[in-house]
Parts: C-alpha cells; structure tokens; sequence
C-alpha cells in the first residue's frame, strides 16, 4: 500500500472513531411556565466566557399579530426568565407578527438582534437593534435598507477585514419560488449591498455558512428537494458556484451549520425525507460531521421520536470549545444543548 493512501486510511479511521461516545455535557428546556402559548425560531450566541444569550419568536401561534421576541441569558448554570425585546407594532391600530430572530457579536463586541417583521415572508422586512453592553441595553429597532433582509434564519460570519456576511433567501409572492443570496455589511452594520446566487431549478431558502483552511466558503440550505442543497465559493463569497443536492435528508426544515476551530464543520438537521404534512420529518433532529464538507457522518441524535417537532437548529461553537445548539421543542419549549466535540 502506498504511503499517500495508507495516511488517507488512517485518517478516516481516525475521524470514524473519534465520535464513538456521545458528545452530550448538557441537554435541557430554556424556560419553565412560558408567557406565551407557542414558540419556534431560535438563536443563540456567546457574550462572555461561559454567558450565553438565547432569543426566539414566541405568541399565541406563528403568524399570530401577538407574536414578539423574546430573550433569556445564560449565567453558566441556569437561564433567566423569558424577556420580550422587539415586537411588530406599528401604531395604535396595525401590528404584525416577527419572525427568526438572529444574534451575532462583532469581533469589536457590538451585539445584533435581526429580526424580521410582516404578515408572512413573503411580505416581511427585516428590522435590527444593537447593543453595546451586551444587551443590558438595546437601541432603538432600525429598518435595514431597501432590499436587504439581514440573516433570514441563520447568523452572519465576520470575515477577516471586518465585513459581515449574512446568509439570506427570499419567498416570493408569484408561484411561491424559494430563492437564497447573500448580503454584506463593513463591520458596524453599515454599507449594505446584495450577493446574488443562480439557484437554476432548486427551491432553496435559509443557508448557514461554512468556512475552510484553504479560502473556501460553503452554504448549506434547507430545500424542496428533499436533501439539504449546497453551493461552493473560491474567492471569499464574492460568487458562487452552481446549486447540487448533498448526501443529506431535507423533509422540507431548517438547518444550521458551523465551522469549528479545528476545522471540522457540523451540521444540525433532521435526517428524514419530508411526508405528506409540511411538519413530516421533524421528530429526529441529528448533528453530522465533516472534515472535508462532501462526506458526512452523523456523530449525535438530539432527538427521535416516533412525533413531534424538534426543529430549526441553531448551533455556535464558545470561546472553550464546546458547542452549544437551541431548537424548538414542540413548539412548546426552546432545548438547549451543550457538545464536547474532539
């Protein structure tokens, strides 16, 4: 055997054992006794070592007037009460729902909240607020520019010169077509403009996006198509390349995909083809990995039950180490989970 080939073999070897055991620390709801009767959409980031901040849309029931944004910290041993931070009030006559909220924190240490707001997506907008004191305090919402939508479900990587690049798609009103791009902002939110992707035939929405050591960029979106759709970039997200399936299952649900300091990328997804009902394959939620973004291997199952829904993923990796993961459970709850991924 070859020396080339005999490493290749070690190496997969290595990768294949390396997930033998759980990687589950912690596995736990956010909150106790909601105020609100449902809720679906969250996010989750890292605001100091061992502090994390969860955000969701939450109300009588998705697309309901009453649904708003609701927030809880993590002080490294419990989460704090469910706190409402934005809603879709307009005046004293016109409110609309929000809908996916998304943090992200700057390299400099500016937190955003985007959300969006609209009877539906396909007439939403998207709407921000900051803070400088991580969100002790929040400014005022602010509409993102004309066109721009911000992060539609998953967050935003901060690239090297500061830019921030957000993984977006669009539902169109006529014939109901799916539709990603990309939009890009200097690094205080600012300077916006839109990176437009050929999706040929696929019906694609709400990419993550994936980073690797050779320059690479990579995005992976929930579809129609029944596997989770990728698309590739050489040159820093400027273009990309053609839409194809992965080897990945997609019953029509959101993902979310993060790259981690070693370079071994996961992925948060339910595993299953999508059935007669939109909500069809939502009741196994899995965690795959891998070193090259081609082949998978699912190292972890959240969930599996024989219903339910446990969906739309968010995933980050903390300044330890250690990965943290928050999806809709029932729509009753957000679970939180913590990963020790070697």
């Amino acid at each position: 055997m070859k020396l080339q080939h005999l490493f290749i073999l070690i190496c997969l070897l290595t990768f294949k054992n390396s997930f033998s055991q759980s990687p589950i620390l912690k596995k736990e709801n956010i909150f106790e006794n909601p105020p609100f009767a449902e809720c679906h959409a969250s996010s989750i980031v890292e605001l100091s070592k061992g502090q994390m901040m969860a955000t969701w849309f939450g109300g009588t029931r998705e697309s309901n007037p009453d649904v708003c944004i609701w927030i809880a910290r993590y002080d490294g041993s419990k989460w704090s009460k469910p706190e409402k931070v934005a809603d879709g009030v307009i005046n004293d006559k016109l409110r609309y729902p929000t809908w996916n909220p998304v943090l992200f924190k700057t390299k400099e240490g500016k937190l955003f909240l985007f959300y969006k707001v609209g009877k539906n997506p396909r007439e939403w907008w998207g709407e921000v607020k900051t803070s400088a004191d991580n969100g002790a305090t929040w400014s005022a919402a602010e509409k993102l520019p004309e066109g721009m939508l911000g992060p539609i479900k998953n967050k935003p990587v901060q690239l090297a010169n500061g830019d921030i690049l957000y993984p977006t798609s669009t539902e169109s009103v006529k014939g109901n077509k799916w539709h990603i791009h990309l939009e890009k902002s200097d690094k205080n939110g600012r300077n916006w403009q839109k990176i437009e992707i050929e999706n040929d035939t696929f019906g694609v929405i709400q990419p993550s996006i994936l980073q690797y050591a050779d320059g690479r960029m990579q995005l992976l979106c929930r579809s129609k198509q029944n596997y989770v759709v990728e698309t590739w970039s050489n040159d820093n997200g400027k273009t990309w390349g053609p839409l194809k399936v992965t080897s990945l299952p997609n019953p029509n649900s959101g993902t979310d995909a993060v790259t981690l300091k070693n370079g071994l990328q996961l992925i948060v997804y339910n595993p299953l083809k999508k059935g007669r009902e939109w909500s069809n394959g939502r009741q196994k939620l899995s965690v795959a990995a891998s070193r090259d973004g081609v082949n998978w291997k699912d190292i972890c199952i959240l969930e599996d039950e024989p219903k339910g829904e446990f969906s739309y993923p968010a995933i980050i990796q903390s300044s330890d180490g250690l990965v943290h993961i928050t999806y809709t459970n029932d729509r009753k709850n957000v679970k939180y989970v913590v990963l020790d991924v070697k």
